[in-house]
């Protein structure tokens, strides 16, 4: 008997016997039974798995595939151009690039650095940074608002897993000219949103945000290799809608001489912080402001402490002299007295345990209340307010020449000034009160009550917005009878005209122009110790060319000046570049 080839022995036909059976199964079919199991497990494991893979979590690791070549980012608007009243430009938002990376493309993140670093400026450690250890596998900005020519020098190079978008950079084509009046912007960062931006934060820029910023698209696309969107794959699109153009109302070649009247003018009287202002009287709109030290927005390496405000509208002062104008008109007004009326004068006053005088010693005399205003005489005005308006009236005057109210002046930060209640008067608070003392206004306050004189008694809102050239928009600006008694406005006139000829401000004086205004040596409040500061003064001018083709009223000043000095130069100077520039021709008839 041999075996055959299933390995049993030859029976001569007949079936195996049971035990040989068994003995084959113990030695042989566990093991392969082993093996079909072990197989059947790992194909169920397979199994379970795929059904995992292309069923349970597909969603999950599709998307995760299309972030990895997806990128999205906010779309900024184009901020709006802000153009002077000759279409000037002042601020405009001109082309730049903003540079970023798919860091889990970048091949060589040193070299990429070091080529980055090379035409765009900066650290390449900085640069490093921003591809290894963004917070984002796929997104990282690398520059943001960059030169355009720079950025194209790096396009050049094709680096993987660099790329770029169009987008705008702030400038300010006239520098420091203007520069408080315009304003500036600042970048804001939103690190959720990838996103910065322009926000206004001193001047126009800031009062006119939300007309000059727009508003913020949305863009989100697969890209391929190369950085450029797949076709058909745009999953999100916002347009960006464009910021607003505005058409202010500065000149800015006038207030260039401006601001060189002014640098000059507070240099003269041996300080480094002034302000000067020209307006007119009738529209309200503002042809030149400026405060020293100015303010550079296209460089700002380095700011002077205050520099980014205008101290016009945001500094308060006591105003001194120039606001005997207020006292007179008001007497004027009530027609108890005309410039020619005399009150006798002592050389001093007592009232509630002090002394009012002059800023100049004298005897007992006589004067007119022209001679009042000429001389600037604290005494003179006290009595002639006293005697012959009543501090009641005077307060009344005050409030309804919109002198402790705002002016509406569209620009950030306009300070009220302080007016103690009436009820609360002394009578030494009276006198002060006559001649500007013990009372705080701003400088465009005072601006527009001499502008009022110019204007028939109406008070205009100091401004400096024109028009909106996409929408065609101008806006109206209030305007207030302040004035009531018209009668008291040519003798007034004539006062300041003779302060000018023959009274404080000679040195204004302009052959062939018969100029009017004021002016003010006022003391400073002493905020630490009570009391005023010694020989320290806040100097001013307000003033105007009477009997003429302007309409232009100007306010000069310099704070903090040692020693009793004036303005009237830098008045006369700013008046005399206005005549200039503007063919101003004089009205007033040969005497």
């Amino acid at each position: 008997m041999s075996p055959d080839s299933s390995g049993f022995r030859s029976t001569g036909g007949k079936r195996p016997s049971t035990e040989g059976f068994e003995r084959y199964v113990s030695r042989g079919s566990n093991r392969a039974f082993v093996v079909i199991l072990v197989f059947l497990v790992i194909a169920a494991g397979f199994l379970v798995r795929l059904l995992y893979l292309q069923v349970i979590v597909s969603g999950e690791y599709s998307a995760r595939a299309e972030e990895s070549r997806t990128v999205g980012f906010t779309v900024e608007p184009r901020r709006g151009t802000i153009y002077d009243r000759n279409g000037h430009i002042l601020a405009i938002s001109v082309d730049a690039t903003t540079v970023y990376a798919n860091p889990s493309e970048v091949k060589e993140p040193a070299s990429t650095s070091r080529a980055i670093a090379e035409a765009l400026g900066g650290n390449a450690a900085d640069y490093a940074e921003a591809l290894e250890q963004s917070a984002s596998p796929t997104f990282s900005f690398i520059a943001r608002k960059a030169d355009t020519s720079a950025a194209a020098r790096l396009k050049e190079q094709n680096l993987p897993g660099i790329y770029f978008i169009d987008d705008t950079r702030r400038e300010y084509p006239y520098g420091q000219t203007g520069g408080q009046v315009i304003g500036a912007c600042s970048v804001e960062v939103d690190s959720e949103a990838n996103r910065e931006y322009y926000v206004g934060i001193c001047g126009l820029e800031m009062f006119y945000d939300t007309t000059l910023s727009g508003t913020a698209g949305y863009y989100e696309a697969e890209v391929g290799a190369d950085g450029t969107p797949i076709p058909g794959g745009v999953h999100e699109s916002k347009r960006a809608v464009e910021g607003q153009d505005i058409i202010v109302s500065l000149d800015i070649e006038f207030q260039e001489e401006l601001e060189r009247d002014l640098k000059n003018g507070v240099k003269r009287v041996g300080v480094n912080s002034g302000s000067a202002v020209v307006m007119d009287a009738k529209t309200g709109e503002i042809y030149a402001a400026a405060s020293s030290p100015f303010f550079n927005p296209a460089d700002r390496s380095e700011v002077p402490e205050g520099s980014m405000q205008l101290k016009a509208a945001t500094n308060l002062f006591e105003p001194g002299s120039i606001f005997k104008t207020v006292s007179a008109t008001a007497i004027l007004e009530e027609g108890t007295m005309t410039p020619d009326t005399e009150v006798d004068c002592p050389s001093y006053l007592e009232a509630d345990g002090y002394i009012v005088s002059d800023a100049w010693y004298r005897g007992e005399e006589k004067m007119t209340l022209r001679d009042i205003i000429n001389r600037s005489s604290n005494v003179g005005i006290s009595l002639s307010v006293e005697n012959n308006l009543g501090f009641q009236k005077l307060y009344d005057a005050i409030v309804k020449y919109r002198l402790n109210t705002l002016t509406g002046i569209d620009y950030p930060g306009e300070q009220v000034g302080y007016l103690l209640d009436f009820d609360y008067w002394s009578r030494v608070q009276g006198y002060n009160a006559t001649f500007g003392q013990g009372l705080s206004v701003n400088a465009f306050q005072m601006l527009a009550f001499y502008g009022a004189l110019m204007n028939d008694g109406v008070s205009t809102t100091p401004h400096f917005l024109m028009r909106k050239p996409q929408t065609n928009e101008t806006p109206t600006w209030e305007t207030h009878q302040i004035i009531d008694n018209k009668d008291a406005i040519a003798p007034m006139k004539s006062m300041l005209q003779t302060v000018v000829t023959d009274g404080t401000a000679t040195d204004a004086e302009i052959e062939g122009y018969k100029l009017a205004g004021k002016t003010s040596t006022a003391e400073i409040f002493d905020e630490e110790n009570g009391g005023y500061r010694l020989d320290v003064y806040n100097i001013a001018f307000a003033g105007f060319i009477d009997e003429s083709t302007s309409n232009f009223v100007c306010f000069c000043g310099a704070d903090e000046v040692p020693g009793d000095r004036k303005v009237t130069t830098m008045f006369h100077d700013i008046m005399y570049d206005a005549i200039n520039r503007y063919n101003i021709v004089s009205l007033a008839s040969d005497e």
